[in-house]
């Protein structure tokens, strides 16, 4: 049986070729994945490991938890505390460090680096072990600033220069006079770091005397873990505490895997996918297959092979071809895990240096996942096969699907996509996160109740399209029976273009929605002209609002401040504005009471007036961290939405209360509403600064849009390997079709039909199937896209349904031209079969 079944898979090559394509996809797809994460996981730990080379022990001050009403402030880093770690026995030299976000513009004046990753530091002393000189000398002063040699070498700065750096909003202008080495993790990625000596470092941050951390050197002879308890030991307690470099590395790691692990799952789901689709191409050959070997099995069974026998033949085939699948696949999926590493690159993301790492656990997964999908996939029809009697099969009795087992796979059917459907309904009624689980099991419920339904939903379908096919004749006629022959096998190769085309569509639908809504949550709620925040999302300097204050033609400004004050025993966020403009520049719908803000009114968005039991008219206190307290009145409350809500307070209240005031963003209204002088303006007030976007509702809104496309195309191209999976299962099916009708073929070759005919029913057909799954799938993406915009639409009251026709209607066509490009080969073959050879075939 092993002998035989080998010849079998040798036998059939070219007939098994597009299934190992097939799975060969889907395992590349999941070890490329595993081996692009891998490996940036590993370049990434690596470079983060050698940044803690010149830290044994790190202090860090003590998080101060809140007690009852009153914040406790987390206590500063003092230079006699630094002075003191590096006086404990086994301590060589301790330095402190000060960090805060630092933009580096280039020549052009953009900025450098990803906003996120643009960090500045402090010089230690002289000569800082940290980052070795590549040229040029320390710095002194806030006129001084080294750079990163990356940095350099991209926006083409050398020693002298004079640099635009924006700290925390106002820019600096100060001069190059030295270039750095790092291994920090930040500037490997594509970031920027910019250094300033200690003292200056300290005042730009907002930190003067303080240090953000002390690392400590231990002396020859002293582990880590030694000097650490003798820090420990000596340091207070309840001030500071204390970790080893080897456990800062460790926590890199960890903390690295951790972000690397959203990407890996994000990618192998749509690996997944792309193996679901090809699980029911692997499923329909190898039902073929068994097919046109049924006369040959039958023979088996007579001369004594048993039913297990021939299931095992039939699996021993399917593990040689997942075998083929799986090594291939592997190679494969090394190559694109490579090439997705330089894709980054390309996208302007910086990758640290690392060798391509193909772990063991990748090589098993990959040839794992291709031989089990594989046998899974053969083992229904081998099973089927060795179910059929001898004689029948001898004589060339088809059996045909009874009507006992059509009724229970339509039951069936019917019970999985009734139970899918009214799972999906139930979880629009549920609020957020609650739903989402539900809302997964419907989903799949329904989409394999639908598989599960497809034969019967065929007929039908298929039946619609009898008037159109009618303009192409008797091959239009010919191509719409024999779509329908065999409803198993149109159903399974137009499932595998449905659920590709059910995925996209839903995406594109949610993603369409989402916009519409968020941009109507800006034009109704903000009626300021611009918004003016950094492009890190970090804090703006108070001067920033100030400064507009002072431009020509503004006529109204608000920052929105935020700062934390407990009330009743808990942490409330409380966000100042400026009260005699923030109405001029909002439009907040009101529930009750009147939108009031200042002195000690302020107004509440309605989920915290709930869950507080607060109304119009409540009286509460708020205990600043300051250790003051006020008594605040709620004047009003107002509806929230994504982009305001909370507690609403003046500034002329908030900010006596909060030792280092910073702004979120401001608001800004002008007299001449928006104009390209006016923004112009603005961005000159400010110092035509890198790190300050100034943006009109239009510009937020096309950045929203922008972050959407992006997303979408990515996840198009993710699905478009399930796609490229679907048109191979339509090839293989159209493939072994024309095998099959080899006899039927040619008689209607020897009775008039010319090869142009032939071609065109073989084509007519291939389109008939492709758009049957098309609709299918386009139906399904917007019934899934709905419900989940249900889903959201409970905590986004902007939210509305918006079908993107334009973009179905090119699905359709994709669908369309997935048909009349899977079926040239087949088509071509079915032509071109010698008319006498194909009547005497079997």
């Amino acid at each position: 049986m092993f002998r035989t079944a080998l010849r079998n898979v040798l036998a059939h090559k070219a007939r098994l070729l597009m299934t190992v394509l097939a799975v060969m996809l889907g395992v590349a797809f999941v070890s490329g994945t595993l081996v692009f994460t891998n490996t940036l996981s590993n370049a990434l730990q690596n470079s983060s490991a050698k940044g803690f080379d010149q830290v044994d022990v790190a202090i860090t001050a003590e998080s101060q938890p809140d007690v009852g009403d009153r914040i406790v402030k987390t206590p500063d880093l003092t230079r006699e505390l630094l002075e003191q770690s590096a006086k404990v026995p086994g301590a060589k030299s301790a330095i402190g460090v000060v960090n805060g976000f630092t933009a580096i513009a280039d020549k052009d004046g953009k900025l450098v680096g990803g906003g996120f990753q643009s960090q500045g530091g402090n010089y230690w002393g002289e000569k800082d072990a940290r980052y070795p000189l590549v040229s040029g000398h320390a710095p002194s002063g806030r006129n001084e600033v080294l750079i990163d040699s990356r940095t350099a070498d991209r926006a083409g700065y050398e020693v002298g220069d004079t640099v635009r750096i924006s700290v925390d909003g106002p820019v600096l202008t100060p001069k190059i006079v030295g270039v750095f080495t790092t291994d920090d993790g930040n500037v490997a990625a594509g970031g920027s770091l910019a250094l300033f000596d200690t003292a200056s470092a300290q005042t730009l941050f907002g930190k003067p005397g303080a240090y953000d951390e002390i690392d400590v050197r231990a002396a020859a002879g002293t582990s880590q873990s030694a000097l650490k308890s003798a820090l420990d030991a000596a340091l207070p307690k309840d001030r500071v505490e204390t970790t080893t470099g080897r456990q800062l590395a460790d926590d890199q790691a960890e903390a690295i895997s951790a972000s690397m692990s959203g990407m890996k799952q994000g990618l192998l789901v749509f690996a997944g996918i792309a193996l679901f689709v090809g699980t029911f191409i692997i499923a329909n050959t190898f039902t073929m297959l068994v097919a046109q070997r049924t006369k040959e099995l039958a023979l088996m069974r007579a001369v004594g092979a048993s039913r297990r026998q021939v299931t095992r033949s039939v699996l021993i085939e399917a593990f040689v071809v997942g075998t083929v699948a799986g090594v291939t696949g592997l190679v494969a999926g090394i190559g694109i895990g490579a090439g997705l590493r330089s894709l980054l690159g390309t996208l302007g993301a910086t990758v640290p240096d690392g060798p391509l790492v193909v772990t063991p656990g990748t090589v098993a997964t990959a040839m794992a996942v291709g031989v089990v999908i594989t046998m899974v996939a053969a083992w229904l029809p081998g099973r089927r096969a060795a179910k059929i009697p001898p004689v029948a099969a001898m004589s060339s009795v088809h059996a045909a699907a009874t009507t006992k087992s059509l009724v229970l796979r339509n039951t069936l059917g019917a019970l999985f996509s009734a139970a899918g459907v009214a799972v999906v309904l139930t979880a629009t009624t549920m609020d957020g996160s609650d739903g989402q689980a539900p809302m997964g099991l419907g989903a799949v419920l329904l989409i394999i109740g639908v598989f599960i339904l497809t034969p019967l939903l065929s007929r039908p379908l298929i039946a619609a399209s009898a008037p159109v096919l009618r303009i192409f004749g008797v091959s239009g006629k010919l191509a719409r029976q024999n779509s329908v022959r065999n409803p198993r096998r149109t159903a399974a190769t137009a499932s595998a273009l449905m659920i590709g085309l059910t995925l996209i569509t839903g995406m594109t639908v949610m993603a369409g929605s989402l916009q519409k809504s968020i941009d109507k949550m800006a034009s109704a709620a903000i009626k300021a002209d611009y918004v003016v925040s950094m492009a890190n999302g970090n804090e703006l300097s108070p001067d920033v609002d100030a400064k507009l204050k002072t431009v020509d033609g503004v006529t109204a400004t608000s920052p929105m401040r935020n700062a934390p004050a407990r009330i009743n025993g808990e942490t409330e966020y409380l966000t100042g504005v400026t009260g005699s403009a923030f109405g001029e520049l909002t439009d907040l719908p009101m529930d009750d009471g009147a939108f009031t803000v200042g002195g000690s009114r302020v107004v509440v968005d309605a989920g915290t007036a709930k869950h507080r039991g607060w109304k119009a008219g409540s009286v509460f206190t708020a205990h600043y961290e300051d250790g003051k307290e006020q008594r605040l009145t709620v004047a009003g409350v107002y509806e929230s939405n994504e982009l305001i809500r909370g507690i609403l307070l003046d500034n002329s209240a908030l900010t006596p209360h909060v030792e280092d005031p910073a702004d979120m963003q401001v608001m800004v209204k002008t007299s001449g509403g928006v104009s390209d002088g006016a923004k112009d303006r603005l961005e000159k007030a400010l110092g035509s600064n890198p790190a300050i976007k100034v943006q009109s509702k239009q510009d937020l809104s096309d950045q929203i849009a922008k972050m959407f496309t992006l997303l979408l195309n990515m996840l198009y191209g993710l699905l478009a390997m399930a796609v490229v999976v679907a048109v191979l299962g339509v090839i293989n099916t159209l493939a072994m079709s024309v095998f099959e009708r080899s006899q039927e073929i040619g008689m209607l070759r020897a009775i008039g039909l010319d090869r142009r005919s032939v071609k065109r029913m073989v084509r007519l057909e291939s389109l008939v199937i492709s758009l049957f799954g098309g609709v299918l799938g386009i139906g399904l993406g917007v019934f899934f896209g709905w419900a989940a915009g249900e889903l959201l639409g409970a905590k986004m009251p902007t939210y509305e349904l918006v079908l993107p026709w334009g973009r179905m209607a090119v699905f359709l066509v994709l669908a369309a031209a997935v048909g009349i490009l899977a079926a040239l080969w087949p088509a071509r073959r079915a032509s071109r079969l010698n008319v006498l050879t194909a009547i005497k075939s079997e």
